[in-house]
């Protein structure tokens, strides 16, 4: 697979996804991420950006500051 960016290598890695949702910080470790080798663009595949939605919007009706949480493919959010 190539970059949608500029083209380069992708590479699977996890990562860790960062979302501000004003009220919430929400910190997701170990994601599966495509990571191109030239310009660091990190991309997901439709069903974890799927999942990650999912937990977003879980979080987004909690009364947390920041939540920090591991990525598990295994379980539905």
């Amino acid at each position: 697979m190539k970059c949608f960016m500029c083209k380069g290598n992708l590479v699977n890695k996890p990562t860790t996804f960062l979302a501000d949702l004003g009220e919430c910080i929400v910190i997701v470790k170990n994601v599966p991420s495509q990571v191109c080798t030239q310009c660091g663009e990190v991309s997901y595949s439709n069903e974890v950006a799927r999942k990650l939605e999912a937990i977003i919007n879980l979080l987004r009706r909690s009364s947390t500051e920041i939540a920090v949480i591991n990525y598990d493919a295994k379980k539905v959010a």
